[in-house]
């Protein structure tokens, strides 16, 4: 097992370098910085734009093989990102909104997962009953719905039920309140409340479309041999379902897992500007209106590390499950 899992981290390591390059060349030529520095009044000289974006890297009339050479330098030797259109460091933007997002992206789908799959499971065992048809409904509605309009409508309910109660039942804008005073708990509690709607948001797409997978990969399993034969040696149907119909039915979930990630990071951007929250999502989009080349990398950098980072994750969940990759 370890053996394949080296394999795959090579694997990853080397899609990274070229996910990595691909975005930055697709930065550096759809992104026009220089239009950034000319429309500014007064309009400054060609000399001292051109000065300005080789200084920030971000010239293009420079060699984009060269810009990136550079930048690969500085963040393999030093960890520098590279500096923002303003001429501040990238690193401290990303610093301060990457676990900002990073709460976001995990909770969010991790509970639309394991939410998605248990619905689903259960789905396929009570197939054609009452709970599987409006568990069906419930999830063909959600898949319907954009992720920007499932936030939108969390943000107006809250707000609704804020001009109904006289007071904010469920805060709807932010990740924590300003000036909180009190203790870990008090923060912590702050905290849950203001990721609630945001999750939601997040984890509603994703359970409905790791339902819908389950329940199929489920009803597969319900007919095979050899949960018949697990039954006939003395185990229940429950039994038997979980320690071996529900193990084999989520080895496929495991690898969607990691390549519907990025699907949920898109969502995310909606989210964070929806509900105000600062994190990569809003700089992401702040960024390309701003035509900013290595906030746009750096961006895409989080989002190529976090999609490999959940393919190895599945990887070692699909190793854990089917002892035929171990072999």
């Amino acid at each position: 097992m370890l053996r394949y899992l080296a394999q795959r981290l090579a694997y990853y390591a080397v899609l990274l370098v070229a996910a990595v390059f691909l975005s930055y060349a697709l930065a550096s030529g759809a992104l026009q910085p220089r239009t950034y520095f000319e429309s500014k009044v007064p309009r400054p000289a060609a000399a001292s734009v051109d000065r300005q974006l080789t200084a920030l890297n971000i010239n293009d009339r420079t060699p984009v093989a060269v810009r990136f050479g550079h930048w690969a330098d500085g963040v393999l030797l030093h960890g520098d990102l590279g500096r923002t259109i303003h001429d501040t460091p990238v690193n401290d933007d990303f610093r301060r909104r990457v676990w900002v997002s990073l709460r976001l992206l995990l909770i969010g789908s991790l509970l639309g997962m394991l939410l998605g799959v248990a619905g689903g499971a259960w789905s396929a065992v009570k197939q054609y009953r009452i709970t599987d048809r409006a568990l069906t409904v419930v999830s063909f509605v959600l898949l319907s719905t954009p992720v920007f309009l499932l936030a939108l409508l969390l943000k107006n309910g809250a707000i609704a039920a804020k001009d109904v109660a006289g007071h904010e039942v469920v805060p709807f804008t932010g990740y924590e309140t300003p000036g909180l005073t009190g203790g870990l708990g008090t923060h912590l509690a702050d905290w849950g409340l203001h990721l609630l709607l945001p999750t939601l948001s997040l984890a509603l797409g994703g359970l409905a479309t790791y339902s819908r997978y389950q329940r199929g990969t489920m009803l597969d399993v319900l007919g095979s041999d050899y949960l018949r034969t697990a039954e006939a040696k003395g185990l229940t149907r429950n039994r038997a379902l979980l320690r071996h119909g529900l193990r084999t039915a989520v080895i496929p979930m495991s690898t969607m897992f990691a390549y519907s990630f990025l699907g949920i990071f898109t969502g995310a951007a909606f989210t964070e500007t929806i509900f105000g929250w600062h994190g990569m999502g809003e700089w992401f989009i702040q960024s390309i209106n701003e035509q900013d080349v290595n906030a746009v990398v750096a961006v895409n950098l989080f989002a190529a590390v976090v999609v490999l980072a959940s393919g190895f994750l599945a990887d070692t969940l699909h190793a854990a499950l089917d002892p035929r990759v171990r072999r």
